[in-house]
């Protein structure tokens, strides 16, 4: 590889590593600039710069970038890297466009919006952040002595042995289900709609769990059972979506007291949240199901000796 390559390849990360940090600076500076409880928006959609959500999606990117520069400088084989670069800045992006752009502002206003800010998180960021496997190469991004540190505290019994619980296919599976059906129960969903620490805590039981829920349906479970646990998801998100979109008078007040001011009624903007829920976040999770499948079967049938696992990179 070139100079002029590699030395192309830093710049790009450096850049995402300064991206991050002014990103944090601004959001330091600025404080929220859209917040719940019925604060005014005069000037309409804009970005949601809560230094809660800001600086941990801020703070992981550049670590990742950090820590990505330190690899390719010392390793002779990029090709992990470039994977698991690609994965995580999609994964990245999609956070940044559900909690941070004017996506989240307008989540606060229409519940059809904030579906699909959920549905952002959970099935487009965790599963390419899965993908990317990003923890080994944030800890690159660490000062030495913190990155020991925090290999020691991950290595731990009781870490590794937590881990392992909570990416189990069956516990993954439950504690995914059981943040969704909890977080929108018609009462707490509209909590969290005045109240910013509990819209805070929802969106990270939802990311958390995603996390789980993935990282068991890529890694850890066989193929056949990693589809089983898909379509299992599939089928009570379906569900969900289903039994909102299909309830015959407002349950969600005041999640959709403000959808008159853009154009629906309350109940059209309930039918519509449901039905995001519903149909695209059913195919994407029965698509996976689906590409579960196909390589089960696809590696089955060469005879593979690991046809029942995922690949790792």
């Amino acid at each position: 590889m070139s100079n002029a390559a590699d030395k192309s390849r830093r710049f790009v990360v450096a850049s995402a590593a300064r991206t991050s940090a002014a990103i944090v600076i601004l959001a330091a500076a600025a404080g929220p600039l859209s917040a719940h409880g019925g604060e005014a928006h005069e000037r309409g959609p804009e970005w949601t710069l809560d230094p809660w959500i800001v600086v941990p999606i801020a703070l992981a990117g550049g670590l990742y970038a950090a820590g990505a520069l330190k690899l390719l400088e010392r390793s002779s084989d990029r090709r992990f890297l470039i994977r698991s670069g690609a994965a995580f800045c999609g994964g990245w992006l999609a956070l940044v466009v559900a909690l941070v752009s004017p996506v989240h502002f307008l989540g606060e206003h229409l519940f059809t919006v904030h579906m699909i800010e959920h549905e952002l998180v959970m099935v487009v960021a965790a599963p390419l952040i899965v993908l990317a496997r990003p923890v080994g190469v944030m800890f690159w991004g660490l000062p030495r002595p913190l990155r020991h540190a925090a290999g020691k505290a991950f290595k731990s019994v009781v870490a590794e042995k937590a881990w392992t619980i909570a990416t189990g296919g069956f516990v993954a599976t439950i504690l995914h289900g059981a943040a969704i059906w909890t977080w929108h129960a018609p009462g707490l969903f509209d909590a969290t709609v005045t109240d910013l620490a509990l819209h805070r805590l929802q969106h990270l039981s939802f990311f958390a769990t995603a996390i789980f829920f993935w990282w068991a349906a890529i890694w850890r479970s066989g193929r056949g059972v990693a589809a089983w646990h898909l379509f299992a998801t599939m089928m009570h998100t379906s569900i969900l979506g289903a039994l909102i979109a299909l309830a015959p008078h407002v349950a969600y007040v005041a999640q959709t007291q403000s959808a008159p001011e853009w154009g629906l009624t309350p109940l059209e903007d309930q039918q519509l949240a449901g039905i995001v829920m519903w149909v695209p976040g059913g195919i994407i999770y029965a698509a996976a199901a689906l590409a579960v499948l196909a390589l089960w079967i696809a590696d089955s049938g060469a005879g593979g000796v690991h046809a029942d696992r995922v690949r790792t990179p």
